[in-house]
């Protein structure tokens, strides 16, 4: 089929990938305007448009998709379809009804939950078992369009924000494959959203910071969902640290730890109690957590333990 394709993050890369490589006419890419990057402020392009430019095929990078310029190449390409995965701008209405059979869109959840921003962060930071992909008509809505095709992944207990990703964005291509095959028999189901929503915000600087009287399953579920973005912290005697991994297994019970304060009803929530080879054992308000990466500011991550006992940590000290 003859489509454009609009995208931007590392997300959308193996969608079109999979378009190129099962014989699709990608007439054109659209994605978002180089941005400034690093400490020497140099523009950098997305990566869509990296991917773009290795399979030979033309990008356009207009910094409003809604203005006529874009709605004129538009016509020009003359999609059949139009591709989106994470672009990062909102289509006009007349853009919607420009290709013949609409706009597609791969979201990263089991719509209708988790519509918006961050499905794959507020899945993990809500201790989601199962998530998905939905191939989705799009309308004038945020992600309210009718679902086409669906497919499940299961959320393990350990795993992080950035592992999740790269399996939903395989995953999602793949399916944008079988959507595009049955669109083109005349095969491809519609179904309204109904049911249950919840809305992925996007991530302020709020929801980084560790709240130790929270339940030690709850911080484990937000130190995994900000991995490896945006990343949650904490402080020690004032210093901030993020923290990258940690586990509430049979071992955060404290078995084989270095002894620490007897009594565990006197500890306060963020106390450090106890260590081993594998961590620190920290106080929640409900339950014990073994801390195992920390990243001190201006540092690489290291293990919890090197970074406590290098600091000459003592049991009774405090996280937070």
């Amino acid at each position: 089929m003859r489509l454009v394709f609009m995208g931007t993050p590392d997300f959308a890369v193996p969608a079109l990938q999979a378009l190129a490589a099962h014989g699709h006419d990608v007439a054109g890419v659209f994605t978002q305007p180089d941005r400034p990057s690093g400490r020497g402020k140099n523009l950098k392009p997305s990566p869509v448009k990296t991917a773009a430019q290795e399979l030979g095929l033309p990008v356009y990078q207009p910094h409003k998709v809604k203005s006529p310029e874009s709605l004129e190449i538009l016509k020009e390409l003359a999609p059949e379809v139009i591709i989106v995965v994470a672009y990062g701008q909102l289509l006009s209405k007349e853009i919607l009804g420009l290709p013949p059979y609409g706009c597609i869109n791969v979201h990263a959840s089991l719509l209708p939950d988790w519509r918006g921003a961050a499905p794959i962060h507020w899945s993990i930071l809500k201790g989601d078992q199962r998530t998905g992909v939905t191939t989705m008509q799009m309308d004038e809505g945020l992600d309210t369009g009718d679902m086409l095709l669906k497919t499940e992944l299961p959320i393990g207990e350990d795993t992080t924000t950035g592992e999740l990703h790269d399996a939903l964005a395989q995953a999602g291509a793949q399916l944008l494959i079988a959507t595009l095959e049955q669109l083109h028999k005349g095969e491809l189901p519609r179904t309204p959203q109904k049911g249950p929503v919840r809305y992925a915000s996007l991530l302020t600087r709020e929801h980084e910071k560790i709240d130790w009287a929270r339940s030690a399953q709850d911080i484990h579920n937000q130190i995994r969902g900000l991995n490896p973005w945006p990343g949650s912290y904490t402080l020690f005697r004032e210093e901030t640290v993020k923290v990258w991994k940690s586990s509430i297994s049979a071992q955060a019970r404290g078995d084989g730890a270095e002894p620490g304060p007897p009594a565990l009803k006197d500890f306060k929530p963020g106390e450090i109690i106890a260590w081993d080879q594998q961590g620190l054992l920290v106080q929640t308000g409900e339950g014990l957590i073994r801390i195992v990466e920390v990243q001190p500011a201006g540092k690489k991550p290291m293990p919890a333990r090197d970074f406590f006992l290098g600091r000459r940590g003592q049991a009774g000290e405090s996280f937070g």
